[in-house]
């Protein structure tokens, strides 16, 4: 089932989620509902704070590579980066909660992550390259943060108007999202 993505502006966006147990309810289903809606908007890679629920679960898929190899796909709960480092590097970032802003943001290309599976196993392990940026932006939502706050203050003010339009649900996307008016209306 595809989910509404909770658009910018939204306070659970800015939330530190919290950790959950073996028996978070429906839990698979929460999983595939996510991927669903995921690959609905053409992402590669969704948090729970992003379908407005502020607990600690995302999933990463950066599809096929340009040779056809699969590409990185995993679930992510309760994770922990233990380590970034290398020589930050700058890509271009967009944010299926920040549709039409994309934005070059340095990240560093090695991380080491720990956490659990969807089947409850327990895991670390070093990243690297695009799949470790992947997983860094997802583990800012998380965190309640978003790629836009390593902007400048400058380019904040810039796209000013940009972020208060989507906020307004003055934007127009091929996937269902949910407004910060929205939800003030319930």
């Amino acid at each position: 089932m595809k989910l509404p993505i909770v658009a910018y502006g939204d306070p659970v966006l800015r939330k530190v989620c919290t950790e959950i147990d073996e028996n978070y309810p429906d839990l698979q289903q929460l999983i595939s509902n996510m991927f669903d809606t995921m690959y609905a908007a053409s992402g590669v890679g969704l948090a729970a704070p992003q379908i407005n629920l502020p607990i600690r679960l995302f999933i990463v898929d950066t599809g096929e590579d340009e040779k056809g190899n699969p590409g990185y796909k995993k679930v992510f709960i309760n994770a922990k980066i233990v380590e970034e480092t290398g020589e930050p590097w700058a890509f271009n970032e967009g944010c299926l909660s920040i549709p039409d802003i994309r934005e070059d943001v340095y990240r560093k290309p090695n991380i080491r992550i720990t956490y659990f599976d969807e089947n409850w196993v327990q895991h670390e392990e070093e990243v690297t390259g695009m799949p470790a940026r992947v997983i860094q932006h997802e583990y800012d939502h998380i965190e309640g943060k978003l790629f836009t706050d390593t902007l400048g203050l400058l380019r904040k003010r810039m796209l000013k108007s940009k972020f208060d339009a989507i906020s307004k649900g003055n934007v127009r996307t091929d996937y269902k999202m949910r407004f910060p008016q929205q939800s003030k209306r319930r």
